[in-house]
C-alpha cells in the first residue's frame, strides 16, 4: 500500500505549478500528508557596475524579491483554497538543487511539479527545473502539465475535508 506523509509542491506561480498545487493538495488530502508548498527565489549576485567596476550591494532588492514572492505564495494558496503546513520561500542559484535538498531534508514522499514540456532545443537551451528534480529527487515526482484532463475536481471536499 502506499502511503504519503509528506507531499511537496514547487511553484514558480504560473499556470502549470496552479495545476501542481491543485495535484499535490487533493492528494495530500486524501492521504492525511502534510502539504508542503515551496517557491524558490533566485539567488541574486553582485555585479560589476561602471566603468569603475564596483560591486552593488543587492540585499535589499533581494530582501524586495523574497518579500514579493512570499506574497505571491500567499496570493496562490488562496486562490487554490490550498493550506500547506509549510509554504516557504528560500532562495538559490539552482532551483532544482533547492527542492531536492528540501525534499531530503524534510524526508518528503512525493514531490509535485509543473512542466512547460518543452523539447528540442528549447530544452536543450533552458534545461528543464521538472526534469532536473526526476533526475536527482529523493522520491517520486509526479509532473503536472496544464492544460491536462481534469483528474481533481475543486467543487469536491477530499476524504480527509469530510470528515472534519
Amino acid at each position: 500500500m502506499i502511503t504519503l506523509k509528506n507531499v511537496l509542491v514547487a511553484t514558480d506561480f504560473s499556470r502549470t505549478a496552479d495545476a501542481a498545487l491543485a495535484y499535490g493538495h487533493a492528494l495530500a488530502g486524501q492521504f492525511g500528508a502534510s502539504l508542503h508548498v515551496l517557491h524558490v527565489a533566485g539567488e541574486l549576485r553582485p555585479i560589476d557596475v561602471g566603468a569603475a567596476g564596483y560591486l552593488e550591494d543587492l540585499t535589499d532588492l533581494q530582501r524586495e524579491v523574497v518579500d514579493d514572492a512570499h506574497t505571491q505564495l500567499d496570493e496562490c494558496l488562496a486562490r487554490a483554497h490550498a493550506k500547506a503546513r509549510h509554504a516557504l520561500v528560500i532562495t538559490s542559484k539552482s532551483p532544482a538543487r533547492a527542492i531536492v535538498d528540501y525534499a531530503t531534508s524534510e524526508r518528503i514522499d512525493l514531490i509535485v511539479v509543473g512542466t512547460e514540456g518543452r523539447g528540442g532545443v528549447s530544452r536543450l537551451l533552458l534545461g528543464s527545473v521538472a526534469e532536473r528534480v526526476v533526475r536527482t529527487a529523493p522520491c517520486p515526482v509526479l509532473t503536472v502539465h496544464h492544460p491536462e484532463r481534469e483528474f481533481v475536481r475543486p467543487d469536491e471536499p477530499t476524504p480527509a475535508e469530510a470528515r472534519a
